[in-house]
Formats: structure tokens, C-alpha cells, sequence
């Protein structure tokens, strides 16, 4: 059950940013590092609004339209650090998939 919460709080996530952020709205041409520092300054931006205005009306907004369970947006994600087992786990995957490469090339 928590898998589902989970997946509809970023729904819900996902939905607030692509009403305030009509660049999240169509497919992108950016480059995947582009478009992955654009949601983060999205993200970023949205936690600020939330912590310098009382009320939010896009908030409201789309709360009012969107049914997807009660949430606590309290967290805010202050900043954004690599983790060094995912990064060895990622590096290790890159490794296996050149020597698999380079031995059918």
C-alpha cells in the first residue's frame, strides 16, 4: 500500500508542477542532463513559493481538481547528494555493458 501512496504523491507532484510550469507540459528536445536540472529548478522553485507565500492559488487549484488522497507536503528537498553505493552500482553497469560491447564490436 505505501507503493501506492508513493505513486500518487508524485502524480500529484508531477501534476502542481506542470500547472505552474507549461515547459513540463509538452515532450522535451533538451538534452537528458538539461531536463533533469530544469525539474530540479522547478522542484526548487515550487518548495520557495511554498515557503514564502501563505496561500498558493495554483495550489489550491489543482488540489481542488485533483482526487488523489490527502498529503503532507511538508518536506522539503534542501539539497541533492550522489550516494557512493549507487554510484559504484552504476559504475560497475557501465563497466558490463562496455566489455560487452566492445566484445561484439
Amino acid at each position: 500500500m505505501k507503493h501506492a501512496s508513493a505513486r500518487n504523491m508524485i502524480e500529484r507532484t508531477f501534476g502542481l508542477l506542470k500547472a505552474r510550469w507549461a515547459i513540463l507540459r509538452s515532450p522535451s528536445f533538451y538534452d537528458i542532463d538539461d531536463q533533469n536540472r530544469i525539474i530540479i529548478a522547478c522542484c526548487l522553485l515550487r518548495n520557495f513559493i511554498r515557503q514564502e507565500m501563505i496561500v498558493d492559488p495554483t495550489e489550491t487549484m489543482v488540489n481542488e481538481s485533483m482526487t488523489l488522497g490527502e498529503a503532507d507536503n511538508t518536506d522539503y528537498i534542501g539539497s541533492v547528494e550522489t550516494n557512493s553505493v549507487w554510484v559504484a552500482w552504476r559504475e560497475e553497469i557501465a563497466k558490463l555493458m562496455y566489455n560487452e560491447w566492445r566484445g561484439h564490436s
